[in-house]
C-alpha cells in the first residue's frame, strides 16, 4: 500500500541574542509541533496514482505521443526510437510497470478499477510479446511513414503547435533531431536486408514519390517553411527575423540533406534488395508474426482461417442485400454491371474539390438531429473537415480521423482524400462521414478522452477492434440518423460494409494464404463497386499494416450481436440511447470485455 507523507517540517533555528549587561536567561523548552501521521491511500487512490505515474513516465519516454494528446512539455524532444537502446528501454518500462500493477491487490477495488488492471496487464503482455518480431528492420512504408509524419508536424497543420515563440523554438529543436532517426532507419534497413526482413518492392516504390514531394532546394517551397509563412502578427520584428533565419538554415542544412539522403538510400540501395512477395508469412517467422497481429488487433482467439471464412460468408450476405437494391431501382443488369455503372456514371462524381468538401460539411446539419435521438453521451470537442495533404494523398485511405487535444485547443480532424477526384463518389459520402465523424470516430475517440474518471491509458488508447468496429457500426445507423434516404446512398453503405467484409478475405489471403497483390485487386474489383485506384491503394495498405484491416468487421459484428442480444433480452425495456451509453462509457475496451459488461447490463435490466 502506498503511503502519502506530509511535507517535511522546516528546521527551527533558535537565535540567541543578549543585550549588554543583561542577565542570561535559561531558555524555555522549545514547543515541538505535533507530527501529523502519514495519510494512507485507499487501494483505489493508490491504483489511480500508479496509473498516473505510468502515464507521465510513458509520455516522457514517448514525447510525440505527449504532443498528440496535447501535453506540450516535451515538444522539443524526439528520441531515436529505432535504436536497440530505445527498444531495450521500452521493454524494461513495460516489464517494470507490469510488475508494479500485477502486485496490486484487486480484492478491495471496484469493478471499473479491476477492469483497468485487467486491461493494463493484457496490454503490457501484448507489448512484451511483440518484441520478438523485428518490425524495426522495416521502419518505413507508404502508409505509415515517420518522414511523412514529421512533415505533417512541421507544416503546422498537425499536433505540433505554432502559436508562441516558444512553440517555434520547440519545433526547431525537435526538427534538428530528425536526421538521427533517418540515419538509424537506414542502418536498420541494412540490417533487415542481411536478415531477409525487407518490405515488398511495390510499397517502397510508392515511398519515393512521397519523399520527392517533400524535398526542395528552395526552403520557402517546403512544408517545413509554412509556419514561417504564417508567423503570428504579434511576434516582435526581432523574433520574426531570427526565426526566419533559423528555419531557413534548418531546412537547407539539416532537413533537406536528411530527406535527400534517405530518398537516395531507398532508391539506390534498398529498393533493389526489396522482395517480390507481398505477404507477412513470406518473412522469417512471418506466420507467427501475422497470428500475433490477428490476435492483438481483433482481441479474439479467431484464427486467420476462421476470419477468412467469416469474410466469405459476409460477402455473400451483403451482396444479397445489394441485389435487392438493384431490383428496387429496376436496373437492367447484374451486380457487376451495377458496380460498373456506379463507378462510371458522372452523376455520382463531384465537380471539384471545393464541392466535395462542401458536401461533407453539409452533412453536419443533416446528421445532428438524429444523433441527439440516438445518443445520450456526446463529446464536447469540435472537429474540422480537411483534405488529405497532396504529398501523401496518393497512398492514403479515403478518410481518416485525428483526435483533438486533451485541453480542447486543437479540434479533431476528419481528413477526406480528394486525390483522383472522379473516384470519390457522392454515394460514398454519407457513409464515410458517419464512420469518421458523427457518430463514428469523432464521437467515440473524443468522448473517450473526456471520460476523466478513467486512467489516461484508457482515455487515449484502446482496442483497435473496438475503435474500428464502432466506426463501422456507426455506418449501420444511417437510416436511424436520417440519411441513406436515396437508395444509391444506401447502396453506398452496403458497398462499404461489403468492403470491410472483403478485407477479412483479402488480408488473410495476403498474409496467411499466400495471395498475390493482383489476386487481391482482382477479388476486390470483381466483388465491389470500388474503382481500381481505390482497390490498388487498399491492397497496398493491407500489405503495409498486416491484420489492421480485420478490426472493422470483427468489431462491428460483435457490437451488432450485442445490440441484438440486448433487444431480445430486454424487449420493451430496451432503450437505444442507454445501450449506446453503455457501449461508449468505458472507452475502447477489448471485445471480450465489451461482451461481459453488456451481459451484466442486461442482467441488471438495462438501466
Amino acid at each position: 500500500m502506498t503511503l502519502r507523507f506530509p511535507a517535511a517540517l522546516p528546521l527551527l533555528a533558535l537565535l540567541m541574542t543578549a543585550c549588554a549587561q543583561a542577565p542570561v536567561a535559561t531558555p524555555a523548552a522549545p514547543v515541538v509541533p505535533a507530527v501529523t501521521a502519514p495519510v494512507a491511500l485507499t487501494p483505489a487512490e493508490s491504483l489511480k496514482q500508479l496509473f498516473a505515474d505510468y502515464w507521465d513516465e510513458g509520455l516522457k519516454l514517448n514525447p510525440l505521443r505527449a504532443t498528440f494528446v496535447g501535453d506540450n512539455r516535451y515538444n522539443d524532444q524526439l528520441p531515436n526510437t529505432l535504436t536497440a537502446e530505445f527498444r531495450a528501454q521500452s521493454l524494461a518500462f513495460d516489464q517494470k510497470w507490469r510488475a508494479r500493477i500485477a502486485a496490486v491487490d484487486t480484492a478491495a477495488l471496484g469493478e471499473q478499477d479491476r477492469l483497468s488492471v485487467q486491461m493494463f496487464l493484457a496490454d503490457r503482455d501484448e507489448d512484451i510479446e511483440g518484441n520478438r518480431f523485428p518490425g524495426y528492420l522495416q521502419p518505413i512504408n507508404q502508409f505509415y511513414s515517420f518522414p511523412n509524419q514529421m512533415a505533417q508536424l512541421g507544416s503546422g497543420t498537425s499536433a505540433q503547435p505554432f502559436k508562441t515563440v516558444k512553440d517555434y523554438d520547440d519545433w526547431s529543436k525537435r526538427a534538428a533531431l530528425i536526421p538521427a532517426l533517418f540515419t538509424q532507419a537506414i542502418a536498420n534497413m541494412r540490417e533487415g536486408v542481411k536478415a531477409g526482413v525487407v518490405q515488398p518492392k511495390v510499397l517502397m516504390a510508392k515511398v519515393l514519390p512521397q519523399l520527392d514531394a517533400l524535398i526542395s532546394a528552395d526552403p520557402s517551397k517546403t512544408l517545413f517553411y509554412k509556419p514561417i509563412a504564417a508567423l503570428p502578427a504579434d511576434f516582435s520584428a526581432e523574433d520574426k527575423a531570427r526565426l526566419t533565419a533559423e528555419y531557413t538554415a534548418l531546412i537547407s542544412n539539416t532537413l533537406m540533406p536528411a530527406y535527400s539522403g534517405l530518398r537516395d538510400y531507398i532508391r539506390d540501395e534498398y529498393l533493389p534488395k526489396t522482395r517480390e512477395t507481398v505477404g507477412l508469412n513470406a518473412l522469417p517467422d512471418g506466420a507467427a508474426w501475422y497470428a500475433y497481429n490477428v490476435k492483438s488487433i481483433t482481441t479474439t482467439d479467431l484464427t486467420p482461417a476462421q476470419i477468412h471464412q467469416i469474410g466469405l460468408d459476409e460477402v455473400a450476405r451483403i451482396q444479397g442485400e445489394m441485389k435487392k437494391i438493384i431490383k428496387q431501382l429496376k436496373f437492367k443488369g447484374d451486380l457487376k454491371a451495377f458496380f460498373k455503372f456506379l463507378d462510371s456514371d458522372k452523376r455520382f462524381m463531384f465537380k471539384d474539390e471545393p464541392a466535395l468538401l462542401a458536401y461533407y460539411d453539409s452533412l453536419r446539419k443533416k446528421v445532428e438531429p438524429g444523433a441527439a435521438r440516438l445518443f445520450a453521451l456526446q463529446p464536447k470537442a469540435a472537429f474540422e473537415i480537411r483534405p488529405v495533404e497532396t504529398f501523401r494523398n496518393k497512398s492514403a485511405a479515403g478518410g481518416s480521423y485525428q483526435s483533438p487535444s486533451e485541453d480542447g485547443s486543437r479540434p479533431g480532424v476528419f481528413y477526406v482524400n480528394t486525390y483522383d477526384l472522379p473516384s470519390r463518389k457522392i454515394w460514398d459520402a454519407e457513409d464515410l462521414y458517419l464512420h469518421e465523424a458523427v457518430p463514428g470516430h469523432h464521437f467515440q475517440i473524443a468522448l473517450a478522452q473526456e471520460l476523466t474518471d478513467l486512467p489516461k491509458f484508457r482515455r487515449f488508447g484502446g482496442a483497435t477492434a473496438y475503435v474500428e468496429g464502432w466506426g463501422l457500426y456507426a455506418e449501420s445507423l444511417g437510416k436511424e440518423l436520417g440519411v441513406y434516404q436515396d437508395p444509391y446512398n444506401y447502396f453506398g453503405y452496403l458497398q462499404n460494409e461489403l468492403w470491410r467484409a472483403i478485407r477479412l478475405v483479402v488480408d488473410t489471403g495476403l498474409h496467411d494464404k499466400g495471395w498475390s497483390r493482383q489476386q487481391v485487386i482482382d477479388y476486390m474489383l470483381k466483388n465491389s463497386a470500388q474503382s481500381e485506384t481505390q482497390a490498388v491503394s487498399e491492397a497496398e495498405r493491407y500489405m503495409a499494416i498486416p491484420g489492421q484491416a480485420l478490426a472493422y468487421k470483427i468489431g462491428e459484428l460483435k457490437i451488432k450481436e450485442l445490440r441484438a442480444r440486448s433487444e431480445k433480452a430486454l424487449g420493451p425495456k430496451f432503450d437505444i440511447r442507454t445501450f449506446h451509453r453503455e457501449v461508449l462509457k468505458d472507452g475502447a475496451v477489448p471485445l471480450d470485455v465489451l461482451d461481459g459488461k453488456i451481459s451484466r447490463w442486461i442482467a441488471a435490466g438495462g438501466a
